[in-house]
């Protein structure tokens, strides 16, 4: 999806891709030898939170973090391109963690979670977008859709992990609006 996303915003080259590709190895590599953060337990809230924390929502919020400590502190300059630098992050972590995921061999975890993260690493920035350049009215929907979209990715997480298909497809729907948006915009804008 990251060579996607160059592809629709050729005129977007963030800086900061090394240090993606670098810290998101370094990322990989720890979140491989540490293991789980939470105990997940059976199907309730700790199952949820480890969703948050371990799988879904804390290996794209990390990234969009640091990217956004760069730019405070001014070690990149440039436009600034969050999605590019997430995706580019998580690459790495993504290929880690399909290493040891593999061996579950579920697709909850080899297929859902990648979107998941593409989702929360796209539409973040989308809502990012709308705050700098949008009006009034869309900054208060747009700051409660960055807060509310890495606990609805780990719902989704939750939602299928239960068996809980119905919720889980209908929350992924709403997941996945920033990103075909924004993805939409940028084609529209660069003519493709």
């Amino acid at each position: 999806f990251y060579l996607f996303w160059r592809s629709v915003n050729p005129g977007e080259t963030g800086s900061g891709g090394v240090w993606a590709l670098l810290l998101g190895s370094v990322t990989g590599i720890f979140q491989f030898f540490l293991g789980s953060f939470v105990n997940p337990g059976g199907f309730g809230f700790s199952r949820w939170l480890s969703g948050f924390i371990d799988i879904v929502s804390f290996p794209v919020l990390i990234p969009l973090a640091v990217y956004f400590l760069f730019i405070f502190l001014k070690i990149l300059s440039g436009a600034a391109d969050f999605a590019g630098f997430a995706l580019l992050w998580t690459i790495p972590v993504a290929a880690i963690r399909a290493v040891s995921w593999s061996s579950v061999n579920d697709p909850v975890l080899l297929v859902l979670v990648p979107l998941l993260w593409t989702s929360i690493a796209v539409g973040i920035p989308f809502f990012i977008h709308l705050i700098v350049n949008g009006r009034i009215q869309t900054i208060i929907p747009s700051i409660l859709g960055i807060l509310i979209l890495p606990a609805l990715a780990a719902t989704v997480y939750w939602a299928f992990f239960s068996q809980r298909v119905f919720v889980g497809f209908g929350l992924l729907a709403l997941i996945v609006i920033p990103l075909v948006v924004s993805v939409a915009r940028s084609m529209a804008r660069n003519g493709g």
